[in-house]
């Protein structure tokens, strides 16, 4: 499967990995991931070809209703993890406790919370890393260069406004599948 997600993801769309390729993600057992900009639904394929490639496994969160017939099975068999957006519920909290109950446990976030352009991120992937303790790993999805650069792991201090500067900064000049919404 390996090699034809590689075919698929190199040959045929032409994309790259550039950035962490010495894949220490892969010896990161736990972590936060964030992929920007998330501008289409076409970041989904692209985010589970590079997995494949790279040879991780990786969760994602999505609403609970993405989680029925015919849908349902898919999604959790790729590591999706059903969440109830209900309001008396700590979202931070209950996904932080998901580390703890895995040996091995990578959380992928679109940091924007739509496909919408946004002016700032939400902070829950923030802080879902710092109380889970495990480094956030940012990963680039750049359709105006095909390709996916990915950080080293970073681990969040107590000083959100340099860390989220740092992160920033990471994504600067990258352009999502759909440019107007980068």
């Amino acid at each position: 499967m390996q090699k034809i997600a590689k075919f698929i993801y190199s040959k045929l769309l032409g994309w790259k990995i550039v950035g962490n390729t010495n894949m220490s993600i892969d010896v990161i057992k736990k972590a936060v991931i964030i992929a920007v900009p998330h501008t289409s639904w076409h970041d989904f394929y692209i985010g589970v070809l590079l997995r494949k490639v790279i040879g991780i496994k990786t969760n994602f969160v999505g609403k609970k209703e993405l989680f029925t017939w015919p849908f349902g099975y898919y999604f959790r068999a790729i590591g999706g993890v059903p969440l109830n957006r209900t309001k008396n519920e700590n979202k931070v909290e209950a996904i932080a406790k998901a580390f703890e109950k895995h040996d091995e446990f990578r959380i992928t976030f679109a940091p924007e919370g739509t496909r919408k352009k946004v002016e700032q991120w939400r902070t829950g992937f923030y802080y879902i890393a710092k109380v889970a303790k495990v480094p956030i790993i940012m990963m680039t999805l750049d359709f105006q260069n095909k390709q996916n650069r990915i950080s080293e792991p970073f681990y969040p201090t107590d000083d959100i406004e340099a860390d989220f500067r740092f992160m920033y900064n990471f994504y600067k000049g990258v352009v999502g599948k759909i440019p107007k919404y980068s």
